[in-house]
């Protein structure tokens, strides 16, 4: 009877996994094209592409699967997409100077935005009931990326300029701490315990993992390959993924260790900021110079089919993930210009990270 319980356990979470991936879809940002690229996650390609601000960064996406916000950087403004109808919606939400990152609390009231050229380096909060810009929160030089711990109290900042990561308090959005990492931090992902904070040091070529209790860096830094930008960790907390921006490869950190697993996954030119799918099944990796995107398998670490085209120059990736649980890792593994105005701000980069260098 145990036996049968586990067999329909398995069956039910093999179907749970093939609905969700056909309800899923991946937003990709594409800077050289200023669109955003739609990715049916179950048949892996391009269902439609929507026309946003100049040179789209990166891209968060509400909580409740409902829309999809888009950091312009050449024009600094964020774009609000309607995900029912992939429609861009209202007017552009004006914030800081050459905007990249964003995340969306947990709760999808606020987003914040980091402005990285703006002097002294900011982050822009939103209210999303309105569309408004709500504060301006003053952080370390070129703020890059940003993440929010999972019960929304603190947003980290990783400052590419300064080195640094700054802690913001949500409640008050004043900074609460200044954590010294490597050298040029990109890209920071938050593990769903909210324990750790794992911080790309492109300069460095190396991960930072930062205590949040004590807001300290913890162990020494994690070898990965030639300048690291973008980091993702999957939904269990088990591994996290570094995309390698001059090595094309794809790190996998195993987080109880903090040592890299394997050999670097072989990926695109340029791979940018990647996600975990929210099933924890798959890793999206846009190749900026390659104009495609890699998908990684997690139960194997190895890429799986082609690479899907989509726009110039893709640097960001999100999912939807509305009633989408999270199954183990295996189980999803088992199933398998506009130039010149965009040439100016492409050259603010961090890390040197050049939409055109190859």
């Amino acid at each position: 009877m145990a036996l049968a319980g586990i067999v329909c356990l398995v069956i039910g979470a093999s179907w749970t996994v093939r609905a969700a991936e056909a309800a899923s879809s991946a937003y990709v940002t594409n800077a050289g094209s200023a669109s955003v690229s739609v990715i049916n996650t179950a048949t892996k390609t391009v269902l439609t592409n929507i026309s946003v601000g100049l040179t789209p960064e990166h891209i968060a996406i509400t909580p409740n699967g409902a829309f999809a916000y888009v950091t312009n950087s050449g024009s600094n403004t964020v774009s609000v997409i309607a995900t029912a109808s992939n429609t861009v919606v209202g007017i552009p939400i004006p914030v800081g100077s050459n905007p990249v990152g964003i995340a969306i609390t947990p709760n999808g009231a606020f987003a914040y935005v980091t402005n990285f050229g703006s002097i002294p380096g900011s982050v822009s909060v939103i209210a999303m009931a309105s569309n408004t810009v709500v504060g301006t929160v003053t952080v370390g030089t070129n703020p890059t990326g940003i993440a929010i711990t999972p019960n929304g109290a603190f947003a980290y900042v990783a400052n590419s300029g300064s080195n640094t990561v700054s802690v913001i308090a949500t409640a008050s959005n004043t900074v609460v701490g200044t954590v010294t990492v490597g050298t040029n931090p990109t890209g920071i992902a938050i593990t769903p315990n909210g324990a750790f904070a794992y911080v790309a040091n492109s300069g460095s070529h190396t991960v930072s993992v930062i205590a949040t209790a004590s807001n300290t860096v913890v162990g020494i830094p994690i070898p990965v390959g030639s300048n690291p930008v973008g980091i993702a960790i999957t939904p269990n907390g088990a591994h996290a993924y570094v995309s390698n921006f001059v090595a094309n490869t794809v790190s996998v950190i195993d987080t109880a260790t903090n040592t890299v697993v394997g050999i670097p996954i072989p990926v695109g030119e340029r791979p940018d900021f990647l996600a975990v799918s929210p099933d924890g099944g798959s890793v999206y990796v846009p190749n900026q110079s390659s104009n495609t995107v890699s998908v990684i398998a997690t139960a194997t670490n190895s890429v799986i089919g082609s690479p899907i085209t989509v726009g110039t120059a893709p640097t960001g990736v999100a999912f939807t993930s509305v009633d989408i649980p999270i199954i183990p890792t295996l189980s999803d593994g088992a199933l398998l210009l506009l130039v010149g105005a965009m040439a100016a701000t492409l050259t603010l980069r961090i890390a040197r990270r050049s939409i055109v260098s190859r």
